[in-house]
C-alpha cells in the first residue's frame, strides 16, 4: 500500500508534536516545516520508519528571506524521495539570521556532505558536526556569501549602461 500524505502527517505529529507544522501540498510535493533543533531526528525517522522509507536525499539547499523576522531569515530545505512508492516530500527548517546554524545530516545521508558545503559556501550556514565544512566553489579568501540578499541587484554607479536599450524607460525622442 502506497504511503499517503495523511500517513506521513499522522506519524510525524504523533512522534514530534508541535515541532512539525504547516503541512500542505506545494506543486504536487507534500511539504512541511520543522523546528531546526529536531532536523536530524525527523530526517532519521523518515528514513528508518518501515512504512515511510524515505531512503534518498534528492537535494538540500538554503534560502535567504531577509524581510522575515530574525529567527526565520534562513531556511534549510530538504527534499526526500521514497523510491518504493515514488513519493517525494519537502521539509523546511527556519534558522536564525544573526547566527545561521543547524545540525549536519551527513551521518544520515552521505550525499549531504557536498550539499551542506555548497550551502555554507553560498549562504554562510554553519552545519554543526560537519566533517569538513569549507568553501568548495568560491575562493577561501571571500568574506561574504554571494547568495545572501544583502546587496542591490544593480550597480547604480554604472555609466556604460543605458536603460532605454533594455526597455526600462520610455524614449521620448
Amino acid at each position: 500500500m502506497a504511503v499517503e500524505n495523511n500517513d506521513i502527517q499522522e506519524k510525524l505529529t504523533a512522534t514530534f508534536g508541535a515541532a512539525v507544522s504547516n503541512f500542505h501540498e506545494d506543486r504536487d510535493i507534500f511539504t512541511l516545516e520543522i523546528t531546526a533543533d529536531i532536523n536530524t531526528a525527523v530526517i532519521l525517522f523518515l528514513k528508518n520508519d518501515p512504512a515511510l522509507r524515505f531512503h534518498f536525499l534528492t537535494d538540500l539547499c538554503g534560502v535567504h528571506y531577509p524581510k522575515n523576522p530574525i529567527d526565520r531569515q534562513f531556511a534549510i530545505v530538504y527534499h526526500l524521495h521514497n523510491w518504493y512508492d515514488n513519493k517525494r516530500i519537502k521539509i523546511k527548517a527556519f534558522i536564525n539570521g544573526d547566527k545561521p546554524e543547524i545540525k549536519t545530516i551527513s551521518k544520515i545521508f552521505l550525499s549531504s556532505n557536498w550539499m551542506e558545503r555548497e550551502t555554507y559556501d553560498f549562504y554562510g550556514v554553519n552545519f554543526i558536526g560537519h566533517p569538513q565544512l569549507k568553501r568548495i566553489l568560491n575562493m577561501d579568501e571571500m568574506i561574504s556569501f554571494p547568495m545572501r540578499k544583502e546587496f542591490p541587484l544593480e550597480d547604480g554607479g554604472r555609466t556604460d549602461k543605458d536603460d532605454r536599450f533594455f526597455g526600462r524607460t520610455v524614449d521620448n525622442c
